[in-house]
């Protein structure tokens, strides 16, 4: 039998359960046909929370309301679910983070947002204050994802649910691009788990916020005074001073053709003589001989014109003293740099034996400088360091050329990893 959950289709603490049935194989399924403000109104349901509010769990055993209380039943319905760790103080960490997500970042950002949509009074001191309270939250969450993947251990706990979902409304709503770049560990944290696939299942795409939401306006005063005015007014003079009704003009939101999608600028650049799927399948599909093959091939393929090369260090290696948190860094920014796939290539090695390791790339990329959509959209951009390439300085040309080619020892030093992002 499935349980059934109460909630709205996109009601954030109702992803919290779903994301955790999908984790723990547990059967949740929406109620069908609810509808906020009518079905959480009815006798019926205020059985079952007098309250009204969502979400509420129905449960052969009687039903459950908060969230947090509906993930956690969900969580335990599985035998030794690795969403509650596998110690008791990995349970207790996991219990922190959950209280810590609940009290010091959902509270925060519903303290900055809810009042810009008409819920709570709009003050501007009490938004100065959430938003102060909030960035503290966020800078010791920071800190500790500096050298963490997840909030406990080495995979997804009931804790990155909760606090996902919670950090959810804040980059949908009011979080921007350049709010969050004051905490990149946070940012990395968030689109890691954004992507992982049972959260991206229940939650779909999700889009940074562009600008702050904007504060609701107030409702204007009736406007009974001006009729009533108008109505003792004689209707000869009404007459005389009525101006001629000007025709209507057509409504830009409703009847404004939808423009066309703007073409990318490197789409508009001159044609170049490289044509970049053929140097990804050289690549691809070069198994000995790399040196004499791909990388004689990709000097040939080389336009300086059309393309231009950069050499990427990470400025924060001396934080990665974890080996598997540096290689999931690097294996989010290449995820994250999807959105750049028709116009880039790149490499990126991960350096040393032991700790801490460097990470050090190199990018090809259209154009003459690194392409600003990448640099607005992929936030892992701000966390390197970029050189342009010069080819006239053989040294430089060999260094690439080895980079290219995955060479061990690379400067000195063992490779630990090294991805391609073609």
């Amino acid at each position: 039998m499935a349980l059934v959950l109460y909630a709205g289709k996109t009601n954030k603490n109702g992803y919290k359960a779903l994301i955790a049935a999908e984790y723990s194989g547990v059967d949740v399924k929406l109620a069908e046909n609810f509808e906020m403000g009518v079905t959480n109104k009815t006798p019926e349901f205020l059985k079952m929370n007098p309250l009204g509010k969502v979400p509420v769990l129905e449960t052969p055993d009687g039903p459950i309301f908060e969230s947090n209380a509906i993930a956690r039943y969900v969580t335990r319905l599985k035998a030794e679910n690795p969403l509650y760790g596998s110690s008791l103080i990995d349970y207790a960490h996991i219990e922190q983070w959950m209280d810590f997500a609940a009290t010091e970042i959902d509270a925060g950002i519903a303290r900055w947002l809810y009042p810009r949509l008409g819920f709570q009074p709009y003050l501007p001191p009490v938004e100065e204050a959430a938003i102060t309270a909030l960035k503290r939250a966020l800078g010791a969450l920071n800190l500790h994802l500096a050298s963490n993947t997840y909030l406990v251990g080495h995979s997804v706990t009931l804790a990155d649910i909760i606090l996902t979902c919670n950090l959810f409304l804040g980059f949908a709503h009011v979080m921007t691009k350049s709010f969050t770049s004051e905490f990149p560990h946070v940012e990395r944290y968030f689109w890691t788990m954004i992507n992982q696939p049972n959260v991206k299942k229940v939650i779909g795409e999700v889009k940074q916020a562009e600008v702050v939401v904007p504060i609701a306006k107030k409702p204007g005063p009736p406007k009974e005074s001006a009729k009533s005015k108008a109505k003792e007014e004689p209707k000869k003079e009404a007459k005389e001073k009525e101006p001629a009704k000007p025709k209507a003009e057509p409504s830009v939101e409703e009847e404004e053709a939808p423009k066309p999608k703007p073409k990318n600028p490197l789409d508009l650049l001159p044609p170049s003589k490289m044509i970049l799927d053929d140097w990804k399948r050289l690549y691809s599909n070069t198994k000995t001989n790399f040196r004499e093959v791909a990388i004689k091939g990709f000097w040939e393929m080389y336009d300086p014109e059309g393309y231009s090369l950069w050499f990427c260090n990470y400025k924060y290696n001396e934080e990665n003293t974890v080996s598997f948190v540096t290689l999931n860094k690097v294996g989010g920014f290449l995820q994250r740099m999807d959105l750049a796939r028709k116009y880039a290539f790149g490499k990126m090695l991960v350096i040393g034996s032991e700790p801490p390791f460097k990470v050090k790339g190199l990018w090809l990329f259209r154009g003459q400088e690194i392409p600003q959509f990448i640099i607005d959209e992929c936030y892992d951009m701000e966390l390197y360091e970029w050189t342009k390439v010069d080819i006239s300085d053989e040294a430089q040309k060999e260094r690439a050329s080895q980079m290219i080619e995955d060479c061990e020892p690379f400067e000195g030093e063992a490779l630990l990893d090294a991805k391609c992002f073609k």
